[in-house]
């Protein structure tokens, strides 16, 4: 899993011309899910986003020494499949990227979790696989990228990611 972590001021995702989701100061997060992604990717990116130090500490003037969860800012996740996009030539080419499909509850999944770690009202979410127009104002800028470690373990199978059952034919 590949997640963009961005500091904003602000951020919001418009959808067919009406606001869906909006954050004041936190972070917003593009998130790509990989084929081959499992439970322990999403508790990874949610653990590392949560926790990541990229806020100052107002009362001591540190920088980088507070999370959003300190801070007690906004979470905006939006699900970005071509975090996985491949040039092949001039053209991308997905075919890394879980198929819609299954990515659609993987990602629902990986909102929830993001909900119970932190205070659910202060993570919103896009609309999955909607045309959607992303607004934000960078804090600094600051950008951080993180793919998941636990991609390596794919002795879980990729049918029980998030408790997902899979369903047979």
């Amino acid at each position: 899993m590949r997640a963009i972590v961005q500091r904003v001021l602000s951020a919001s995702v418009e959808v067919e011309g009406r606001v869906v989701s909006e954050i004041g100061p936190g972070l917003l997060v593009l998130v790509g899910i990989r084929d081959s992604d499992a439970d322990s990717d999403a508790d990874y990116i949610c653990r590392k986003v949560l926790n990541m130090r990229l806020f100052p500490n107002e009362k001591t003037g540190k920088a980088w020494d507070q999370s959003v969860m300190q801070r007690q800012f906004g979470v905006l996740l939006v699900s970005q499949f071509t975090l996985y996009g491949i040039l092949k030539g001039n053209k991308p080419d997905f075919h890394v990227a879980m198929p819609p499909q299954e990515a659609k509850p993987f990602y629902a999944c990986l909102v929830e979790k993001f909900r119970k770690a932190y205070t659910a009202d202060l993570v919103k979410d896009g609309i999955f696989g909607a045309m959607m127009k992303v607004n934000l104002v960078n804090d600094g800028p600051v950008t951080m990228q993180l793919d998941s470690s636990a991609a390596q373990d794919s002795s879980q199978p990729r049918s029980a990611a998030c408790g997902l059952v899979e369903e047979t034919e």
